[in-house]
């Protein structure tokens, strides 16, 4: 009797053991040769997503996995969505589609990017569902005007199904944040009397330079210009003004071309702005440095060169312009 207990005995270590190393086994057993990201698409049970597994060989037999299910129900609700199931045991990649932990896209806006080519990007961006109407994107942004401008350049973060109306409505979101911290602390007796006008102003600083450190100087001499009641003759809103018709170099037909942006031949600011301004370029447009200048002309190296008078600016394009124009 003695004998027969130490058997048992014996034979339940074994079974334990052999029974223990299974489980670690099967706890650590990997997804094999996932080459790419995994769609957990509407309507996918566990015996589906397993079959699809096996299909792709990331495992040998889903037999082990349907006996997991049947214990944990709770630990195969899968949850819709994209992801990154590579480096993981079967096991992980079970538990990351049931926690929802979905792979993390991202869209980033450009500081002077216009609203086209934001909608352009945002048409071919992977896992994005484009659901922009143009005849009513101001209306699915909750905006009386443009949109042009009103969409803070940043990287958002996204997952996969993510509208496209959504992620613009965060980038508007963030651009009124801004907007709103920016204008509280604006500087006195400006010659800007609301928000937008300083987010048009801030739209032609940030096209007209990029560098970050002669924004100050390019705003004031806009805010000169508008004191003075001169008109801002300024490049890139007639290039604005052109869209498609803008072959890559303006002319002076250009420059004569009567457009609502022209501000060679209307008065004040533009109607909208022209592209999407960073934080900086309206911090820029409503706290201006102080100087006497009303003229700037591209250097060639990404800078300026300021001037107070058109006689001193006049010698300042024929330095920086007709020079390099003459060298090449």
């Amino acid at each position: 009797m003695k004998n027969f207990f130490l058997v048992v005995i014996a034979l339940t270590v074994v079974v334990t053991i052999l029974f223990t190393h299974q489980v670690a086994k099967f706890k650590s057993l990997p997804l094999n040769n996932v080459q790419s990201l995994f769609h957990v698409k509407p309507g996918t049970g566990f015996n589906q997503l397993c079959r699809a597994w096996q299909n792709e060989q990331y495992l040998v037999s889903c037999v082990p996995y349907k006996f997991y299910a049947k214990l944990f129900p709770e630990k195969v609700t899968l949850k819709v969505g994209v992801y990154d199931i590579s480096d993981l045991t079967v096991l992980a990649a079970i538990e990351k589609i049931n926690e929802g932990q979905q792979q993390q896209f991202f869209f980033t806006i450009i500081e002077g990017e216009q609203l086209r080519l934001v909608l352009n990007k945002l048409k071919e961006s992977r896992y994005i569902t484009y659901d922009v109407e143009l005849e009513t994107l101001t209306e699915q942004l909750g905006l009386d005007g443009s949109a042009e401008g009103y969409l803070l350049p940043e990287t958002y973060a996204y997952t996969a199904g993510t509208s496209a109306v959504s992620l613009l409505n965060r980038a508007k979101s963030k651009m009124d944040e801004v907007l709103d911290v920016e204008w509280n602390s604006r500087a006195q007796n400006l010659p800007i009397s609301t928000p937008y006008q300083a987010l048009i102003l801030a739209s032609i600083i940030e096209k007209e330079t990029g560098y970050g450190p002669e924004r100050g100087l390019i705003s004031s001499v806009f805010i000169n210009r508008l004191n003075a009641k001169m008109r801002l003759q300024t490049d890139p809103t007639v290039i604005y003004g052109l869209g498609e018709q803008f072959d890559g170099d303006i002319k002076r037909q250009d420059l004569r071309q009567y457009t609502p942006y022209n501000t060679y031949r209307i008065k004040g600011l533009p109607p909208t702005p022209i592209a999407m301004p960073s934080q900086d370029a309206i911090r820029a447009a409503l706290n201006p440095e102080a100087s006497d200048y009303f003229y700037f002309v591209a250097k060639g190296n990404g800078q300026h060169q300021f001037s107070k008078d058109l006689t001193a600016h006049n010698r300042a394009v024929q330095k920086y312009i007709l020079k390099r124009r003459n060298d090449s």
